[in-house]
């Protein structure tokens, strides 16, 4: 799968999932219910034990069907091993310069975190193929997102923070190529049929 497929997956579907789990089993669990819920986007976390395990299994499991990234991803040795293990998009909480050419280099896409108007275009400059703007409720949400998108059209940004199922069209019409979605979505106290349906809510409103 080359960059500009995980880029244009990424703009179609614009839904992505956050998972964080304390163990390998309830991550499992989790991916599982978003799946059969219409998700075709999975991002796993570092911070999940096993998520190297999760990732090369959802890899072999599902193929070319689901488009599955590594998120919270700190230095350039973390990028690489996800990688290896299948991950197709990298995304950090902030900006790591080597971690976006180790991204750049080996052809994957890079969403590496920023917030202001100068972090934004410090991470886009510096070659990220998409902005992970976070933790964008702290600035406003969507209102934040369309007003960084009125000077910079031609920077593509992932909102995340703060999405939820009422103000997820909103970040999109604001101008985002997708949304990242924490626990509004991936609440491990739901059980799977009730994860089932609000991943359903959540693919309906990102289609809007």
């Amino acid at each position: 799968m080359t960059k500009s497929d995980v880029l244009d997956w990424l703009a179609r579907d614009r839904l992505v999932p956050v998972v964080r789990a304390p163990s390998e089993e309830e991550a499992n669990r989790v991916v599982e219910a978003l799946i059969e819920g219409g998700i075709n986007i999975i991002e796993v976390t570092t911070t999940v034990p096993g998520m190297l395990d999760i990732i090369q299994a959802l890899s072999r499991r599902y193929g070319n069907k689901l488009l599955i990234g590594a998120g919270t991803v700190l230095d350039p040795e973390s990028a690489c091993t996800c990688i290896e293990a299948g991950a197709k998009f990298i995304v950090s909480p902030g900006f790591d310069q080597r971690t976006v050419a180790i991204c750049n280099r080996l052809g994957v896409v890079v969403a590496p975190g920023a917030l202001t108007p100068t972090e934004i275009l410090t991470a886009w400059h510096a070659g990220a193929d998409i902005v992970k703007v976070f933790p964008c409720d702290a600035l406003g949400g969507p209102s934040y997102i369309k007003s960084i998108k009125a000077p910079l059209p031609h920077v593509k940004v992932m909102p995340t923070g703060g999405v939820t199922l009422e103000n997820l069209p909103a970040f999109l019409k604001a101008g985002a190529i997708a949304v990242g979605v924490g626990t509004s979505l991936v609440d491990l106290s739901l059980d799977h049929a009730t994860l089932v349906a609000r991943a359903k809510a959540f693919v309906a409103a990102s289609s809007r």
